[in-house]
């Protein structure tokens, strides 16, 4: 939360379906300052400013009714063994809150408000400010770290320093005599991560609080130590204002901040963060859920699947995926029998559905993998569907030859063919989520059945089938080509 504007929000308002150009949470996303996205018995939490914040079922559809007492700004949340630790700042923020502020921890054995088991135990203060040193303990979020087990908190805004201190992983207290450490400057909202060897802390940059005219934007450092320092990738250390550039304003979407990471297994990784205006939205704060990659040791952010027509292509070979139906030869003559060298030239038009489509089956048909020729047995168009549910970050998609009715589906053998048209059956919506290298797992969202969860794969250069998706292999690695 920015800590020369209060932010006050108030989400009221009904929401909007997806758009070609929108690809924010759809429901009621209305929130400011998102903790991480945790799951607890099957649903997807996240808690903002406020008492209150986000539930869905499925990671895409959101509505309000999750609870967390004691108000005050921008919580975060852990599970550690049996207990979901959660977070938050009551104080500082700047304007008629100061700089004094406390950081508080209480934790909860389930997030779900029914639950008999629910309640939140031991609010503790475990970092605070004056409101005249050069911190504002706002803004804080855990790291466990996968290392060693040790449990660390970042705290802070612009008006100071960011600070590290260490917790007792069991009691979520502070640990005793521990040293607070000074880990960055100009930036808020910090959060950090591990992966191979590095510490990554992420800050948000720029304004907020200010809806389509805020700045806010995420940057990142690494360090092969928790405590630092973290230098960027021209080697300024975040304490003397480096961050590489991570997220910024894009599309309809107006002010990234606030990172949070969601790991869902498999080479599959997302971020969560606020966007402080969505256009599509009248300019509300909005939960965005995006793609994390990874390149060079960077974390980069992507961007969530579009609507379009595509080839779709094989990692593993190249090739595209396509209808089983008969080759059907453009005109232009062999090597050998071209027109005399005084005829005028003229250009060759590619094929229209129409010229080959009139001698395909009329029931469904197989598919296979092949060279890809811009035929239009080979073009796909993909489609998100309404009121169906989705995943996070995303809508389901429907999955057709472009021009036609002709979708995509999972069998009971666990095979892929193009059913003559298109139902709406869960064995013909598609789940399409990008991988941490750029590529893109393609899963059916139900295979008839079945309870397994099956991906497209490329067990043969020339044979797609279904299988269980193995995250090393470019077997069920896929890209997305423009025609």
């Amino acid at each position: 939360m920015k800590s020369r504007i209060l932010a006050v929000a108030v989400c009221a308002l009904l929401s909007i379906w997806l758009s070609s150009s929108s690809m924010a949470q759809v429901g009621k996303p209305y929130i400011h300052d998102p903790s991480t996205i945790m799951m607890c018995n099957g649903k997807y939490y996240t808690f903002g400013t406020g008492s209150g914040g986000l539930i869905s079922d499925d990671g895409w559809t959101w509505h309000s009714g999750a609870v967390r007492p004691g108000g005050g700004v921008a919580p975060d949340i852990i599970l550690i063994g049996d207990r979901y630790y959660v977070t938050y700042a009551k104080g500082g923020g700047g304007l008629a809150g100061g700089h004094a502020s406390n950081v508080h921890i209480m934790w909860t054995k389930t997030l779900d408000p029914q639950s008999p088991d629910f309640g939140f135990r031991d609010d503790t203060v475990v970092a605070s400010s004056d409101g005249i040193e050069d911190c504002d303990a706002i803004d804080p979020a855990f790291l466990l770290d996968p290392t060693d087990g040790r449990l660390w908190l970042t705290y802070g805004t612009y008006f100071g320093f960011i600070r590290i201190v260490e917790l007792d992983p069991k009691m979520g207290l502070r640990m005793p005599n521990n040293q607070l450490l000074n880990i960055a400057i100009d930036c808020e909202a910090t959060a950090m991560m591990y992966r191979d060897g590095w510490y990554y802390l992420l800050g948000t940059h720029g304004t907020c609080c200010d809806g389509p005219n805020s700045t806010y934007n995420i940057v990142v450092g690494r360090s092969k130590k928790v405590t630092g320092p973290f230098l960027d990738n021209m080697g300024m250390d975040m304490l003397k204002g480096g961050g590489k550039f991570f997220v910024g304003a894009s599309g309809r979407f107006v002010g990234p901040g606030h990172f949070g990471l969601l790991d869902l297994g498999d080479g599959v990784q997302k971020f969560s963060c606020h966007y402080e205006a969505d256009l599509d939205q009248g300019g509300r704060s909005v939960l965005g859920i995006r793609p994390l990659l990874w390149k060079g040791g960077w974390p980069i952010a992507g961007d969530n699947f579009k609507a379009g027509t595509y080839e779709i292509q094989s990692e593993r070979s190249g090739y595209a995926l396509e209808l089983a139906v008969d080759f059907v030869r453009m005109a232009g003559g062999m090597r050998f029998f071209r027109p005399a060298p005084d005829e005028p030239v003229k250009p060759i038009p590619f094929q229209e559905l129409a010229e080959v489509s009139k001698n395909w089956p009329t029931g469904n048909i197989d598919i296979r993998i092949g060279d890809y020729m811009f035929r239009p047995h080979q073009k796909w168009t993909i489609t998100p569907v309404a009121d169906v549910g989705g995943y996070p970050g995303s809508p389901y998609f429907k999955i057709t030859i472009a021009g036609t009715d002709r979708a995509l589906a999972a069998t009971a053998d666990a095979e892929v063919v193009a059913d003559s048209a298109f139902t709406g059956n869960p064995e013909q919506l598609w789940r399409i989520d990008q991988l941490i290298d750029g590529t893109y797992r393609i899963m059916p969202k139900a295979v008839p059945n079945s309870k397994e969860s099956l991906a497209l794969t490329a067990v043969g250069g020339s044979t797609p089938t279904l299988t269980k998706f193995d995250p090393r292999s470019d077997k069920a690695h896929w890209n997305f080509r423009t025609p």
